[in-house]
């Protein structure tokens, strides 16, 4: 019969308190992740849910808010959506500075910050990634936004086949892009609900007949596909101009064709299956790349990283770095690049042109920081 003296039970009490401790703790942070981020839209923005235009997702995880200013003059209307990979965080950002500062004085201009809003609720497996990043407002203020994962929740969306089978083209992929937004587009009606929430981005933009529509996103500085425009045939045109425009600011960018035997992403999908034109913008992040050092707030918000710096040397990357590549750089990108576009729209079709004021430039984000744009957050 075993016996413990008073010192290993006192040891055994130790180590079951502590244990509880770190479990309520770790807990705690893990139910935190799933609190939605406050937004603070600026005046003439109504908010409404996703699934007022599908209502297969209404009470579920993936129902995600989408805001709508409407100037109520003729004009075009244009989605900016961000979040569709939360672990891509400029392209969040950018949506919340849209959200945040426009006015629109002609055409109708929609939001969606987090769009995949499950996703903003975890963080990726063995990634190390950092819960949040954290912005310093004018006033003293700080705000924080959820660094999430490229996939669905596994508590929402479980378990991922081993092969999975996108529905519209057969093509298939591995069966943990199940769970990829970005690979589940066109969407499928009665599907598992990373397809459900696909369909109901669709829904959205027949019905409301969406001119131009933006989904940003972010790479990793060795992918080749990175600092860069992706388009549909429908948007080619008008990408060809912006792209030139923008070089001639300075904001060097590569055009890149949608692929057609790549299938379920945003600009090949909605570009087969609406009438808008539809874009895919990346620009460069360490903290999305393999050959990163460790995962922290640090590299998400500045981009340094010694191992990237070397392979830049070594003239491993497509994007240009030395020493960094912030935040603000990646915002400042991904704004320019829409204002732009919202520009040369009006050239290209005067009857689906709009006018967006209050967003910063680019020269304005990189003096001045993304968190000088962003409005504080009021009282409860």
């Amino acid at each position: 019969m075993l016996s413990f003296n008073k010192g290993t039970r006192t040891s055994a009490a130790f180590l079951l308190a502590f244990a509880l401790v770190l479990a309520a703790f770790t807990g705690k942070n893990f139910l935190e992740m799933r609190r939605p981020d406050r937004v603070v839209p600026a005046p003439g923005f109504t908010s409404h849910m996703l699934s007022e235009w599908f209502p297969n997702i209404s009470g579920t995880p993936v129902d995600t808010p989408v805001f709508i200013q409407d100037s109520g003059v003729p004009g075009g209307s244009v989605l900016i959506m961000g979040g569709t990979h939360p672990n891509e965080p400029a392209a969040t950002m950018t949506a919340v500075i849209f959200l945040e500062r426009a006015t629109v004085s002609r055409g109708k201009l929609f939001v969606i910050p987090f769009a995949n809003m499950s996703a903003f609720g975890h963080n990726s497996p063995q990634e190390a990634s950092p819960q949040r990043m954290h912005f310093t407002l004018p006033d003293g203020s700080v705000r924080s936004f959820r660094y999430g994962s490229r996939a669905t929740n596994p508590v929402h969306q479980w378990p991922n086949p081993d092969i999975y089978i996108h529905e519209a083209s057969g093509q298939q992929l591995s069966g943990s892009e199940m769970a990829n937004l970005n690979r589940a587009h066109p969407g499928v009606e009665d599907g598992p609900l990373t397809q459900r929430l696909a369909k109901g981005l669709l829904e959205l933009l027949l019905r409301e007949e969406i001119d131009l529509a933006f989904d940003l996103h972010e790479a990793s500085p060795e992918y080749p596909v990175v600092n860069a425009i992706v388009a549909h045939e429908n948007s080619m045109m008008l990408a060809a101009m912006v792209t030139m425009e923008l070089e001639a600011q300075g904001v060097l960018i590569r055009l890149e064709p949608s692929p057609k035997n790549l299938r379920g992403l945003t600009h090949r999908e909605w570009g087969d299956a609406t009438s808008t034109m539809p874009i895919l913008m990346e620009t460069g992040n360490p903290s999305q790349g393999r050959l990163r050092g460790r995962t922290d707030e640090h590299l998400v918000m500045t981009g340094e990283d010694k191992f990237y710096a070397k392979a830049a040397q070594l003239g491993r990357l497509f994007i240009p770095y030395v020493n960094d590549q912030p935040m603000d750089l990646r915002v400042a990108r991904h704004t320019e690049s829409i204002l732009t576009f919202l520009e040369t729209l009006e050239f290209l079709d005067p009857e689906i042109a709009i006018t967006v004021e209050g967003v910063p430039s680019y020269g304005e984000i990189l003096e001045e920081g993304v968190g000088a744009f962003l409005s504080p957050v009021p009282d409860q």
